[in-house]
């Protein structure tokens, strides 16, 4: 008679490890249904259709009229004044962007005071007013003289001739534009580490080169996004430049309608022009992005 609890041998045996189940009981994966999802698709697949036959076959929108004047002398010199204008607001707007934006990062009270004063002020006021004060500065200053502050001039210019329709127009856009690109450029500058500004004092790199060698191109990466969206919008924006009767398309536009009544076609021309060049700086920005994008981890 066995002293112990323990099994006999041959139950030990015959038990064994656990028999794996059979294939049939193995678990079946089921995909997660989404009804709702394919009816969204659907849904939207057909008002995209139907968007699209209406282009076609509605004859309201007068394709024949937008393909006759699309490419058209008077058109192409509008688009060319509105790439002008572009250029210029956006290069200048930049330029003292860049100023305005280190001012706020001085060290100094008063300059840090002065560039947001700027900063408030064009972005308080509305575009169309900026150029419109521009447009009849003429009317406050007849003449703008350089010389001694309070003292004696030694050139004095008309403004009537120094400031005309054009130059109203980019100057209006550029400082508008002003102080929009300097809250991006302080923006993308406050985004560097600053220990790289510390390593590079520290290998004693002048300031100047400093900023143009090792912040500006790393901030450029936070940059360029939101600098690209104002140029974009700068460039849409000219459109508000036709209420000095400044002949960029949209007034163009205005114009050739307005003799032949074809608003829609017209509207579609511009539209056209507008998608075009927009597309054409969105692939612009995406090269540019990925060139500052060299050597990042994203």
């Amino acid at each position: 008679m066995s002293l112990t609890s323990d099994p006999p041998a041959t139950e030990a045996v015959t038990k064994g490890p656990a028999a794996a189940p059979p294939a049939s009981a193995a678990l079946v994966v089921v995909p997660v249904r989404h009804p709702w999802r394919w009816v969204a698709v659907a849904a939207t697949a057909v008002l995209l259709v139907q968007f699209v036959h209406g282009l076609v076959t509605n004859p309201g929108w007068e394709w024949d009229v937008f393909a006759a004047f699309f490419s058209t002398e008077t058109i192409l010199h509008a688009v060319w004044v509105t790439l002008q204008l572009t250029f210029y607001g956006t290069a200048l707007g930049f330029a003292i962007g860049i100023v305005l934006a280190f001012m706020r990062l001085s060290a100094s009270p008063f300059l840090r005071s002065v560039a947001f004063g700027y900063i408030w002020a064009f972005r308080s006021i509305p575009l169309i007013v900026q150029l419109l004060f521009w447009f009849n500065l003429a009317y406050l200053y007849k003449e703008l003289s350089i010389g001694v502050p309070f003292g004696p001039s030694f050139l004095s210019f008309d403004t009537t001739g120094l400031v005309g329709e054009m130059g109203a127009a980019v100057l209006g856009l550029a400082l508008h534009q002003a102080a929009y690109a300097a809250e991006i450029v302080r923006g993308g500058v406050l985004a560097v580490d600053e220990g790289q500004v510390q390593a590079a004092a520290s290998l004693g790199i002048p300031r100047l080169r400093q900023v143009r060698r090792i912040v500006l191109p790393q901030a450029m990466r936070s940059i360029l996004p939101n600098a690209a969206n104002e140029i974009i919008s700068l460039f849409k924006g000219t459109s508000i430049v036709s209420v000095m009767a400044i002949g960029e398309l949209f007034y163009q536009v205005q114009v050739v309608y307005g003799r032949n009544g074809r608003v829609v076609p017209l509207l579609m021309v511009a539209t056209a022009w507008y998608v075009l060049l927009t597309t054409a700086l969105s692939v612009v920005q995406h090269y540019v992005e990925r060139h500052y994008a060299k050597g990042s981890t994203r």
